[in-house]
């Protein structure tokens, strides 16, 4: 009975999977005919003004992390007084996969929910300060669509905050996008990479799930795009868990060999880390790993009974709770790998706080092969419900709110 269950579920995760993964394909296709035909090559707020006062970065004793305080340890409370930090309709930079409320999402809840830890207080996000420790630097976030949502709600958190007389401009170079604003010639950069190492997938449009086959051993042609980021934050996991196992190459590229994903996880990550050891300046990069997104497929994992899915849901998870979708021998890996290196990499241990958020996802909201759905799709959540991506803005937004507490705290110590 236990094994029948467990087929059950990972044939729906990699149905869901293999429905988004399309998604993400298409969504890249539209952004570059957006491009050809209205910027050739960017999206761009232009002023006559050029912004030049240098933000003093003062970190406050309400700003700092107070020692010994676990960030991720908390819980969502409301407040729709601080929360959203930005409009959905105010920045111009969103996908429509991400508007939900744009899209048809009737209530607006998920977006006043905000993190908040047991032990401490984040300091409230400002983007010109971030903006001021990012001058004349790169931040990029590496990582497939999940960790693309993460960037987007970086750029928005950042657009909101910036005058009306700064310059700023997207350019999207597949597998790159890059937010730049020219007054303090700073970037916020992403970069496609579903399995931090390479692989037939790596393609921003013409990749499938279906056909998965990694280089186990190689970050090689990734790693030129990486190594002059000043920030990085890393993320992987989604497209590992189409199934319990994985083709792949370790050595020669001509011995094709099927692994067990957990197995093929840790030589990746290990090959990963063997790259940061070897290329990473402490001195002068700071380095991340964002911990699995979850997914929220079956309601029956928190309400028992049920049958459905996220759809619908427009509150957290109360009480302890962990999900199916997240596997702890994934994060078992990330947790061994990351404490073998010799150089200091922060895990954004993001899981167990995007556990409880149930009600964050597009659902019915989004889009599917680059359209948004049919009323007729629409009416069918069981089969066309997203439960993997976010909306925007929502609880990616809290993810970056404790990136930039992080950086925050780094600087202050500096």
């Amino acid at each position: 009975m236990a094994t029948r269950q467990y087929q059950h579920i990972h044939l729906l995760f990699r149905l869901a999977l293999v429905s988004v993964v399309a998604l993400g394909a298409s969504r890249v296709v539209l952004d570059n005919l957006r491009n050809n035909l209205l910027w050739p090559g960017s999206v761009e707020i232009s002023t006559r003004h050029r912004y030049t006062v240098r933000v003093p970065i003062e970190v406050s004793e309400q700003e700092a992390i107070e020692d010994g305080c676990n960030v991720f340890d908390g819980k969502w409370v409301w407040d729709n007084a601080s929360h959203p930090l930005y409009r959905e309709e105010s920045c111009p930079f969103l996908v429509k996969q991400t508007t939900c409320l744009r899209n048809g999402r009737p209530d607006s809840f998920y977006q006043n929910w905000r993190w908040q830890p047991n032990s401490c207080n984040l300091p409230r996000f400002d983007g010109l300060k971030l903006m001021e420790m990012l001058r004349d630097k790169r931040l990029m976030f590496v990582g497939d669509s999940v960790q693309r949502s993460m960037f987007e709600s970086m750029v928005c958190l950042v657009q909101s905050a910036i005058p009306s007389g700064v310059r700023r401009s997207l350019q999207r170079i597949p597998p790159r996008k890059v937010f730049k604003v020219e007054e303090f010639n700073a970037t916020i950069e992403y970069y496609w990479a579903p399995f931090i190492v390479e692989s037939i997938s790596d393609h921003a449009t013409n990749h499938t799930v279906l056909k998965r086959l990694v280089r186990l051993d190689s970050v090689a042609k990734h790693s030129q795009e990486w190594q002059a980021a000043d920030v990085l934050i890393f993320e992987s996991f989604v497209w590992w868990m189409y199934k319990p196992t994985i083709n792949a190459t370790y050595g020669s590229i001509d011995n094709i060999q099927e692994y067990n994903v957990t197995t093929a996880y840790r030589l990746a990550l290990e090959t990963w880390a063997n790259w940061i050891e070897s290329s990473i300046n402490p001195q002068t990069q700071k380095i991340f790993f964002t911990t699995m997104s979850p997914t929220h497929l079956w309601s029956w994992e928190w309400k028992p009974g049920t049958d459905g899915n996220c759809f619908n849901e427009t509150r957290p998870i109360e009480g302890s709770y962990w999900g199916t979708g997240s596997n702890l021998d994934i994060m078992g890996i990330v947790e061994d790998v990351l404490g073998e290196l010799k150089i200091k990499v922060t895990l954004l241990n993001i899981t167990q706080l995007s556990e409880f958020r149930k009600d964050g996802h597009t659902s019915v909201f989004g889009e599917r092969k680059g359209k948004l759905l049919t009323k007729e799709q629409r009416n069918d959540p069981k089969n066309y419900a997203d439960c993997i991506h976010w909306c925007l803005p929502g609880v990616p937004d809290t993810w970056n709110e404790i990136l930039y507490a992080l950086l925050l705290q780094d600087y202050r110590v500096q």
